[in-house]
């Protein structure tokens, strides 16, 4: 099967906010716009009050960049545009100039799939100064809701504990760019399966899904409706029993269960959609071994998360398979990552790079200056720490001091003997030619498994977990401080 990859096949580079713009316009006013400069995207806390998050969105942006480009709609759109005294927001000129940009940065990134932490770059992107400002706002736009989404679903996944999850949110999500954004999200952080048959048919996802109430009630009776379902998928048959009766409902689905057997085929199992889902599973189950369907699985429903996924497997609730729905793809507790983009280095006259840093009265949104990348440092498997320093720095040394970028007190020496050593900032585009390889969905799921088994379970619990070590190399940390005592004393602080 073909997996659809350039899903934005037309111009978006209108799908930003107004200010991108007006800036675009003024770097190249006052001769700015191809002053080479390096912008980061990161988030400054975990979602869900975690201990991690698991990177998505790339593929996305891959296909964004590849297709960027100012069409003459768009160009049209914005000849049109006024200011209050009647005059053109943007000369002709600058309209040109928009007209034959092609994108030509470079642009780093973490995999999707992989697990990241505050304040360490996510994306990186280096090239012209006004094509960096421009894909601030659709970056932030994919990077925070697919992330977001794919963290979501690896928390509900955990908490499943090797439980089969499925994503069934399509007609709670919001809207129909949100529902399949957050379908391949979703699969990317460990569910087994979406509802969502677009989704299915653009990213290749395994779709699943039985029959709702309305099956049911459309027929005189509820066992008449298993029969007649029995007959249409004899080999796909989940029953959803709650329609009435839970307990009517599975003596029901076991006496059709017995004639798809005679037919030498077997029921799958049976669905529960609401009421005491501990309860009526483990009653289910009884029922169920003891008219000899021991295989038949209990699929749960009924706006579930993973903090009652954790409560019913405290309470022992015989459930084999786990529906998940508006909490997932709408991130129900949480709507927004808050990921930002920040300027970082820019190129002056000399070809020289001047870190930039922005000030701020709270030590958390105090950037990371410089041109950076991420290291995870690791043993026999498990990572240990990861660390944000500059580009030109060696890793060959024998020892780093790691510092918190919020509190300095927290430190962390690392030793690197032994020690495996993975940069995390992947090429993915240089001077705008794609240089890298994009794996299919289902590797991108594999390497979520794979990124999660490295980190301590500690630092996966749902509620109050560990802080994993993630800091600046001590020099970048200096070159912060510095730079942020400069700038204070410019503006007279």
């Amino acid at each position: 099967m073909k997996i659809t990859q350039d899903l934005y096949q037309g111009s978006l580079a209108l799908l930003t906010d107004f200010y991108q713009l007006t800036m675009a316009y003024a770097y190249w006013k006052s001769g700015k716009a191809e002053e080479e400069a390096v912008f980061n995207l990161f988030f400054r806390k975990n979602p869900f009050q975690g201990g991690f998050t698991v990177a998505a969105g790339l593929d996305y942006i891959i296909d964004y960049c590849r297709n960027f480009k100012f069409g003459q709609d768009d160009l049209d759109y914005l000849k049109s545009m006024k200011n209050a005294d009647g005059s053109l927001t943007f000369e002709p000129a600058f309209l040109e100039y928009l007209s034959k940009m092609e994108f030509s940065c470079d642009l780093d990134a973490v995999e999707e799939g992989t697990v990241v932490f505050p304040h360490m770059p996510i994306i990186k992107i280096k090239g012209p100064l006004i094509q960096c400002q421009l894909l601030e706002t659709p970056l932030l736009n994919i990077i925070n809701f697919q992330t977001l989404i794919a963290t979501k679903a690896a928390r509900i996944v955990y908490a499943a504990k090797g439980d089969s999850v499925l994503e069934f949110g399509l007609r709670r999500a919001q809207g129909i760019d949100g529902a399949l954004a957050a379908s391949r999200a979703a699969y990317i952080g460990g569910c087994t399966s979406t509802s969502n048959v677009m989704a299915g048919k653009l990213f290749g996802i395994p779709v699943s899904g039985t029959h709702a109430h309305s099956w049911i009630m459309s027929f005189d009776s509820e066992l008449e409706a298993f029969k007649a379902y029995a007959d249409a998928f004899p080999d796909k048959c989940v029953f959803l029993v709650d329609t009435y009766d839970t307990i009517k409902g599975v003596k029901n689905a076991i006496e059709v269960g017995k004639i798809l057997r005679e037919r030498g085929k077997e029921m799958l199992g049976v669905r529960i959609d609401s009421g005491d889902l501990a309860y009526y599973s483990n009653l289910a189950r009884e029922m169920l071994d003891e008219a000899g369907f021991p295989d038949a699985k209990i699929v749960a429903s009924n706006d579930l998360d993973e903090q009652i996924i954790t409560s019913l497997k405290i309470q022992e609730a015989s459930i084999n398979v786990w529906g998940v729905g508006t909490k997932l793809v709408t991130a129900f507790d949480q709507p927004a990552l808050g990921a930002v983009y920040k300027l970082a280095a820019i190129k002056n006259k000399e070809g020289l790079w001047e870190p930039k840093v922005k000030v701020s009265q709270q030590s958390i949104k105090i950037n990371v200056p410089g041109n950076q990348r991420v290291v995870r440092f690791s043993k026999n498997g498990k990572a240990l720490a990861d660390m944000i320093f500059l580009k030109e720095e060696s890793l060959e040394r024998g020892q780093f001091t790691i510092i918190d970028p919020v509190d300095p007190t927290k430190r962390k020496k690392i030793y690197t003997d032994g020690l495996e050593k993975e940069e995390l900032l992947k090429s993915i585009f240089e001077k705008g030619t794609k240089v890298y390889e994009r794996p299919d969905i289902h590797q991108t799921k594999k390497n979520t498994e794979r990124n999660l088994t490295q980190f301590d379970k500690a630092h996966k619990r749902l509620v109050n977990p560990h802080v994993y070590p993630v800091g600046l190399e001590e020099g970048l940390y200096e070159l912060r401080t510095q730079l942020v005592f400069k700038m204070k004393d410019y503006d007279g602080a």
